[in-house]
């Protein structure tokens, strides 16, 4: 039986519930200017926003009775999404950069990417090194852990570097792998 794709639903957003929205009977008040107000008709508190030419804003729908804020709600919405986006641009994005090494790699192309591997931790990315192991080359497995060794050992000689395994040397049919990660 085929199954039929779907287009996901976006995550939404928290809703802002503000003025006629607000489905409680009674709220506790709460104004910029005034402070706290206390509980009131959801009816007088509308009028009071009003009043001041703000809007009524629910803050905390949870409790009983709901608490509202008399506010701007412009300038309210304004502020999440600004707040918003500097959580989002403080978060560290982690990435995971590759190195592929094989059993019959030259002295020179292993000091390459030994540099490459020096620039990758430098940066903050974790390192994920590949070896693979084809026909022949399967039967000798003690070499690629031995290349692989070697290339830690050569990363751990720098000095700017304090290295340390996030995932162990693992084998999965002929390829073997370990993750770096440089703890500064």
């Amino acid at each position: 039986m085929r199954r039929k794709w779907r287009k996901p639903k976006p995550k939404q957003e928290k809703q802002i519930i503000a003025n006629e929205r607000i489905k409680a009977d009674k709220v506790f008040l709460v104004s910029e200017e005034e402070g706290k107000i206390g509980e009131i008709d959801k009816e007088e508190a509308l009028k009071k926003a009003r009043e001041e030419e703000m809007d009524l804003v629910l803050v905390n729908p949870k409790v009983d009775p709901p608490v509202a804020k008399i506010t701007d709600l412009g300038r309210l919405k304004y502020e999440s999404e600004k707040k918003a986006h500097k959580q989002k641009m403080q978060q560290k994005k982690v990435e995971t950069k590759g190195i592929r090494l094989s059993v019959r790699i030259s002295k020179h192309d292993f000091d390459v990417r030994i540099n490459q591997a020096k620039k990758f931790l430098e940066k903050g990315n974790k390192l994920k090194l590949d070896l693979f192991l084809k026909g022949r080359e399967k039967q000798y497995p003690e070499k690629a852990k031995e290349i692989l060794e070697n290339f830690v050992e050569e990363l751990k000689k720098e000095e700017n570097l304090n290295i340390t395994e996030e995932q162990p040397l693992t084998k999965q049919g002929g390829r073997y792998t370990i993750i770096l990660v440089n703890k500064k």
